[in-house]
């Protein structure tokens, strides 16, 4: 194996949501490490991807990072997308860059915000955390200095206990969802860094979960909508916060049928949000 190329691991896999011999699109299980790095040298999902695409993904090298043009934090689960040929790694990397890939999530958090829909334009700038002698972690904060970050939100259903939210990402900064739903009081059930203490552990991982992406195919220029259910695992908490499972809605004309739909939340603010 050379230096620097992933190891593969085939014990390591993830729903696959859409898939074509340019683009894979799959669902991250919560928990599960996007890229290697220390102390998850082989147990993370491109470990997973190379035991299965290894030739493609080492002919992208780690000038296209393999094929993975985006990441979803340890525990975030949802939709992910990879590259499979130079072509549409270059194809989706310039759409990322000018912000024309829509990506959401659903979260649920503490309390519904003072508005029930609305845009957040907090600058984020990253900052390394020492955590023991040998090791680093990565951690964001609001700053005025920092890069411009955007979000989009709605609130889909909120209750006594808890609220519903549906998010758009704008941009892709470090943690944006967790750190804007934080700013404007609805923090996530769950976030181990950002918000009040007392929400860290009502839930048993991090509410949050990368339920849609859409973007134009790189290579065919058809429309790719990859949508994600609600996860298993968190089914539990919507019951015990009194909140009812989002599910998605039927796909516009054009649009691939990647996943089954159901009954869409009324009033989606968030995906014709114009910011």
């Amino acid at each position: 194996m050379s230096a620097g190329v992933p190891a593969p691991n085939p014990r390591i896999s993830c729903r696959l949501l859409y898939q074509d011999d340019h683009v894979r699109v799959g669902d991250k299980p919560a928990r599960l490490v996007t890229l290697p790095g220390k102390g998850h040298e082989h147990d993370t999902l491109l470990n997973g991807l190379m035991a299965v695409f290894g030739d493609r993904l080492r002919n992208l090298g780690s000038d296209r990072s393999f094929g993975l043009l985006h990441r979803l934090d340890k525990g975030t689960s949802g939709v992910l997308i990879v590259a499979l040929t130079t072509d549409a790694y270059d194809g989706l990397r310039s759409q990322f860059e000018s912000r024309r890939i829509e990506k959401y999530y659903w979260a649920v958090c503490h309390k519904a915000p003072a508005s029930s829909k609305g845009v957040i334009t907090k600058p984020i700038a990253e900052r390394e955390i020492r955590t023991s002698a040998y090791a680093t972690r990565k951690e964001a904060r609001l700053a005025s200095g920092g890069q411009q970050a955007v979000t989009a939100y709605r609130v889909v259903e909120d209750s006594s206990l808890a609220a519903l939210i549906e998010a758009r990402a704008v941009t892709g900064r470090l943690h944006q969802v967790r750190l804007h739903l934080d700013f404007i009081g609805s923090a996530i059930l769950g976030d181990s860094l950002y918000g009040p203490k007392n929400v860290r552990k009502a839930s048993s991982r991090l509410a949050l979960h990368a339920h849609r992406i859409a973007f134009t195919h790189p290579v065919t220029g058809g429309k790719v909508d990859a949508r994600s259910p609600w996860p298993r695992d968190l089914r539990p908490l919507l019951l015990r916060m009194k909140l009812s499972m989002p599910r998605h809605g039927p796909r516009a004309a054009g649009e691939d049928a990647v996943v089954d739909g159901g009954r869409e939340v009324a009033g989606d603010g968030v995906g014709s949000q114009q910011t």
